[in-house]
């Protein structure tokens, strides 16, 4: 009878043969997927990442099966493969396995969200208060920095705690290429740890804000320029910009490029290229990061030791980024004499336009007639720029300390 039902209910079946360890942990995560999607489907979470994500690890950890030669797997993705040859095959095997290897595993993935945010981004924001922005964007990298000392001397190696430190930018698609260039052998627990973290944080963020900067200070009222720059110097100011860093950082082209292409098409005012990246490759590429995420959620994958210093780092990261960030932001309140509000700090954490969002709408609780979008955006803009030279440096510069 036994044998029967594993045969029949394989995935049942297979709790049986497994490690206790494994099979209690699949048993979790089909839990944790179920809370992930429904969280999503409530929007206290991010739907567009967490409702994929969520079922995808429900079905991987559910879906477990009986393969050739007694082996245990899932027909979905098998992350581990490296071997050419064994590659080749199970791409012909597992469904997701060719998008797992020809986007994620070059950082197309990456990039092509990058392309996305980079149309969405308007250099008129960064111009308002140009030093402002670029002052909230640098504090608010503190935790990457400081998580790269902490991860080190919690036993990482330099790459993986730089790798790790990534987090603290708040920039998905940054994690992802970090992670892969700098620690490739970690990018599945960094990658979703990382994207598990941003989801909670956007619900804990605006928490820290109030705590953070009083009533009386977050209702105030910004005065600011929008000095008039013309089309064709906002065009050339991208493109320079993107060759400069470029040759300065070229570890982190690739995502250098992609995000300065997408701002020079806004710019350039190129319909087409806007509405298909904005549209349909950022909400394409976005559906299969959240589903592809959620299936490397296999109970064997994340069994590693390390996971548990990579929660403690992540968290870490992003609640001193965040830190920074709104320090940042009273510093350039001291230093304008309170023309500045300081919950705009939060926006410095890079993730575009969310911190933004939640600067304005903290804001707005204080006083419904304060408008700081602009200058939050200006500082989420500066945010993305800042992690991407802040991922080339590391990338750039770790192997000296290794």
């Amino acid at each position: 009878m036994f044998e029967l039902l594993m045969t029949v209910f394989p995935g049942i079946g297979t709790l049986f043969v497994q490690d206790p360890v494994i099979a209690v942990s699949r048993i979790l995560l089909i839990g944790l997927g179920f809370v992930l999607a429904w969280l999503g489907f409530r929007r206290t979470l991010e739907p567009l990442i967490m409702v994929p994500m969520g079922l995808g690890m429900m079905a991987v950890n559910a879906g477990v099966m009986f393969l050739e030669a007694g082996k245990i797997g899932t027909l979905i993705i098998a992350p581990m493969v490296s071997e050419p040859n064994a590659l080749i095959e199970v791409m012909q095997i597992d469904f997701l396995q060719p998008i797992y290897n020809f986007t994620f595993v070059n950082s197309l993935v990456a990039c092509l969200l990058f392309m996305g945010i980079g149309t969405m981004a308007d250099i008129s924001f960064i111009l308002a208060r140009p030093w402002a922005s670029v002052t909230v964007a640098i504090c608010a990298e503190l935790g990457t920095f400081v998580t790269l000392v902490i991860g080190y001397y919690m036993g990482l190696s330099p790459n993986e705690a730089a790798a790790v430190g990534t987090i603290g930018g708040a920039d998905g698609p940054m994690v992802l290429f970090g992670s892969l260039v700098m620690a490739k052998e970690l990018f599945v627990p960094i990658s979703i740890i990382a994207y598990l973290y941003l989801s909670l944080c956007y619900a804990g963020y605006p928490y820290l804000v109030r705590w953070l900067v009083p009533e009386k200070y977050r209702g105030l009222e910004v005065e600011y320029d929008f000095p008039e720059v013309t089309q064709e110097a906002k065009f050339i100011f991208t493109i320079c910009s993107a060759a400069l860093l470029c040759f300065l950082l070229p570890v982190a082209s690739p995502l250098i490029l992609s995000f300065f292409m997408g701002v020079a098409i806004k710019e350039a005012e190129i319909e087409p290229y806007q509405e298909l990246l904005e549209k349909t490759i950022t909400y394409g590429a976005t559906l299969f990061l959240g589903l592809v995420l959620g299936v490397l959620c296999e109970a064997s994958t994340l069994l590693d030791p390390r996971v548990v210093i990579l929660l403690v780092l992540g968290i870490t990261a992003l609640a001193i980024s965040a830190l920074g960030g709104l320090g940042g932001g009273w510093l350039v309140w001291k230093v304008t004499k309170g023309n500045y509000n300081p919950a705009i700090g939060i926006a410095g954490v890079s993730c575009l336009p969310s911190t933004a969002k939640i600067a304005q709408r903290c804001t707005f609780e204080a006083s419904p007639h304060a408008m700081i979008m602009p200058l939050a955006m200006g500082a989420s803009i500066c945010g993305v720029i800042v992690s991407a030279i802040a991922v080339g440096v590391f990338a750039s510069t770790i192997g000296l300390v290794n």
